[in-house]
């Protein structure tokens, strides 16, 4: 249970081996000790995330979760469950996607709809079942700023984050009342180790910037998080810009 001070007893992480997940349980950890539950793949990363969690004071439980897998989000959400009230649950998987391939390559944009669209939806629907049975709980949704408006350089991307903004936003408002709560984030371009590969841009951020807005927003009861603040500006002007004009932007 989150204590009148906003202090969280429990996380789950969904995608736990990201790089925002992580911060977000250090963050979480730098108040107080805290059961963590990772849900991801088995992988090497996940069991070396799951030490450096528990040496940072975490009391850590693993189960699987593979976005591929119709039937791993009901599974993954009971498991996690098993062990105690969900106070928030983190969704932070998903994948990039290479954009040259997803112009041509119809196999690779119904994978890449599946793990960033497609499967976050499922789990969203779990959680929030779940969270309405305890009576409690917060839902981070880790959307992002290319869902405000798709772009030609990597459209495909956007369209899936624009679908799991909508969903998550939508469900917010379902579950108003309930004593759940759903948090969407829009970052931006966020240096981590899925951008590693890409050239940095104006107005980047981090993962524990990413972090800190969440904790923040889970504690002040926000709806919505923009990392930086100033996005929110940035985008209101872009989603309002000529079709003609934005198709020329260099982004």
């Amino acid at each position: 249970m989150i204590d009148a001070l906003g202090s969280v007893g429990s996380l789950l992480l969904v995608g736990g081996t990201s790089d925002i997940a992580v911060a977000t349980a250090r963050r979480y950890l730098a108040e107080r000790p805290l059961r963590v539950v990772l849900a991801a793949r088995d992988t090497p990363r996940r069991a070396s995330v799951a030490e450096e969690l528990a040496a940072a004071g975490a009391r850590v439980e693993v189960v699987d979760f593979d976005a591929d897998d119709p039937a791993s989000p009901a599974r993954m959400v009971s498991e996690a469950a098993a062990g105690g009230d969900i106070d928030v649950a983190v969704v932070a998987f998903g994948q990039l996607g290479d954009a040259g391939q997803l112009r041509i390559d119809s196999t690779a944009v119904g994978r890449l709809a599946q793990v960033n669209y497609v499967a976050p939806t499922v789990v969203g629907t779990e959680l929030a079942n779940r969270m309405r049975a305890q009576g409690h709980g917060v839902i981070v949704a880790l959307s992002s700023v290319a869902g405000e408006r798709a772009r030609a350089s990597n459209f495909v991307y956007g369209s899936t984050k624009a679908g799991f903004d909508a969903f998550y936003s939508g469900l917010a408002d379902s579950l108003v009342g309930t004593g759940v709560s759903v948090l969407v984030v829009r970052p931006g371009f966020v240096r981590s180790k899925m951008t590693a590969h890409l050239p940095d841009v104006p107005l980047s951020t981090t993962p524990e910037a990413v972090a800190e807005a969440i904790v923040t927003g889970v504690r002040s009861g926000r709806h919505t998080v923009w990392v930086p603040g100033l996005m929110r500006w940035v985008m209101s002007g872009i989603r309002h810009t000529p079709r003609g004009i934005f198709r020329k932007l260099p982004f």
